[in-house]
C-alpha cells in the first residue's frame, strides 16, 4: 500500500500542517513532516475533510443500468468527495430480500471507489401491504440498518407502527418519504402561486408534514428511531422542531436542490426541474437553510436519482421526478453555508456516519484514524458540464451554472480514488 504525505492542509479549516497516509490510516499529523517513501500531495490552500456519506443515493442496478450502475454511481460520488453512500432500495427487483441486498454489497466492494451500504426496503416491492424481510437483510452480509420505501410513503400507519416496532430490537431505522398519497393525486410540482399560473396539479406542503407529524407520534409512541427523507417546507422544520424538543428519536436530511432551487424554476417547463417532493418556495428555502444551521434538519442527502434520458427529455407530466447531486452537493453546500467547514463536516460526514452506523467513516483526520478524506480547493470555481458527469445520466438542474469548490481528491482507507479532481480507475 502506497504512503501518502498531504503537505499544508487545512484540516476542517484550522491551521495548516501535514497529514502522512501509511498502511490505509493516518500515521501522523503535525507541521514539517517527512516520509522518503511517500508520495507527495500538495494541500496549500486545500481544505481537509473527513469523507463525505450520503444518505441517500439511487444506483439504479440491479435493473436499470441504463441510467446509472453501482460503479458509475461509485465513480460520480468519489469525485464528489464521497467515500461511503447509502443505496435506496427502488430497484428492479427492489432491495427487498437479504439476496438483493447482498448484490448490491458486492457490487460496491467490487468497485472499490466507495463503501456502498444497501437500504433495505420496508415493504415488499415498495407495494405498503407487507412488511418486507427486514430481520433478514439486518442478519445479511450487508448488516443492512435502515429501510425505507423512498419513491413511495409508507402510507398505512399500522403498517409503520410494526416497522418501527421490528427494527428497534436491532436499533434499526425506518426512513419514510412523507408524502400523503390521497393529498398528491396527479401532482405536478409544488402547490401554490405558480402552479396556479402554469396550470399544474399542485404538490401542498401539508401532504409531506401530515405524514411527519403522525410518525413522530408513532416513534414517540414506539421509542424507535425515525428519519423523515428529503425534506422540503417550513411547517415540517417547525414539526421535526417541536418533536426534537420532546426527544422524540428523529432525524431528518435536507438535499442540495431543496436548499437552492424555488418553484419558479418550473416557469421553463423543463422536466430536469421535477422531483420528489417538489421545488418549494423562497420561505421553505430560508426555513431549511436555518433549521439545517440550528441542527433541527441533521443531514444533507443528495437524493441522487439519475434517469435515463427518455425519461426525462419528454413533457413535463410525463417525466420521471428526480436530479443528480452526487457530484455537485459539496459546492451547494459551500454556496449556501459559506466555508463553515465544521458544519459542513458536521452535515455531510460526521452526522450521517453516525446515523447509518457505518465505523470508520465521518471520522475527522487524526493518527490512527482511517483515511477516509477528501480535499477541497475552496478558491476555484467549476462550471458544470453534463457531459462531463461520470454519472450514466444528464438531468442535472445545474448544467452550466458555475459553483463554488472543486473537488481535488478523495482516499478511501488510505487508498486515492480522485487525484487531481479526476477519477484514479
Amino acid at each position: 500500500m502506497t504512503a501518502y504525505l498531504i503537505t499544508s492542509v487545512s484540516v476542517v479549516g484550522a491551521a495548516p500542517t501535514d497529514l502522512l497516509i501509511r498502511d490505509g490510516v493516518i500515521a501522523e499529523v503535525g507541521p514539517g513532516l517527512t516520509a522518503p517513501d511517500a508520495t507527495v500531495v500538495d494541500g496549500t490552500g486545500l481544505v481537509a475533510l473527513p469523507g463525505l456519506v450520503d444518505l441517500h443515493t439511487h444506483l439504479r442496478e440491479p435493473g436499470r443500468e441504463d441510467a446509472e450502475t453501482v460503479e458509475s454511481g461509485s465513480r460520480a460520488a468519489a469525485l464528489g468527495g464521497y467515500t461511503a453512500v447509502c443505496a435506496m432500495a427502488n430497484t428492479s427487483p427492489v432491495a427487498d430480500t437479504a439476496g438483493v441486498v447482498e448484490q448490491v454489497w458486492r457490487l460496491g466492494r467490487e468497485a472499490a471507489l466507495v463503501d456502498v451500504q444497501p437500504i433495505g426496503a420496508v415493504t415488499v416491492g415498495l407495494a405498503g401491504e407487507r412488511l418486507a424481510e427486514l430481520g433478514a437483510m439486518a442478519d445479511s452480509a450487508a448488516r443492512v440498518r435502515i429501510f425505507s420505501d423512498d419513491g413511495h410513503c409508507v402510507a398505512d400507519p399500522k403498517l409503520m407502527r410494526r416497522a418501527l416496532e421490528y427494527v428497534k430490537a436491532f436499533d434499526g431505522i425506518i426512513a419514510q418519504h412523507a408524502e400523503e398519497p390521497r393529498l398528491t393525486e396527479g401532482a405536478q410540482m409544488h402547490e401554490g402561486e405558480v402552479s396556479t399560473r402554469l396550470g399544474l396539479i399542485g404538490w401542498p406542503a401539508v401532504a409531506e408534514e401530515a405524514i411527519i407529524a403522525r410518525d413522530v407520534l408513532l416513534a414517540e409512541h414506539v421509542g424507535s428511531r425515525l428519519h423523515v427523507c428529503h425534506v422540503s417546507t417550513a411547517g415540517s422544520v417547525e414539526v421535526l422542531r417541536q418533536a426534537k424538543a420532546r426527544g422524540v428519536r428523529v432525524t431528518a436530511e435536507v438535499t442540495p436542490h431543496h436548499l437552492l432551487l424555488t418553484d419558479e424554476r418550473a416557469e421553463t417547463y423543463d422536466p430536469v426541474y421535477k422531483v420528489n417532493p417538489p421545488l418549494r418556495t423562497a420561505a421553505d428555502i430560508a426555513a431549511l437553510r436555518a433549521a439545517l444551521a440550528d441542527g433541527v434538519i441533521d443531514v444533507i442527502a443528495t437524493d441522487h436519482a439519475p434517469h435515463a434520458v427518455e425519461d426525462k427529455e419528454c413533457e413535463w407530466a410525463y417525466a420521471r421526478p428526480g436530479m443528480l447531486g452526487l457530484e455537485t452537493a459539496l459546492s451547494i453546500a459551500l454556496d449556501v453555508l459559506g466555508p463553515e467547514w465544521d458544519l459542513i463536516a458536521e452535515r455531510m460526514s460526521r452526522t450521517p456516519a453516525r446515523i447509518a452506523g457505518l465505523t470508520g467513516h465521518g471520522v475527522d483526520p487524526a493518527p490512527g484514524v482511517p483515511a477516509n478524506l477528501t480535499l477541497i480547493d475552496p478558491a476555484a470555481h467549476c462550471t458544470i458540464e453534463p457531459a462531463e458527469l461520470a454519472s450514466r445520466s444528464r438531468n442535472t438542474p445545474y448544467a452550466r451554472m458555475t459553483l463554488p469548490g472543486r473537488i481535488v481528491a478523495t482516499f478511501l482507507r488510505g487508498e486515492p480514488t480522485v487525484l487531481d479532481g479526476k477519477a484514479v480507475k
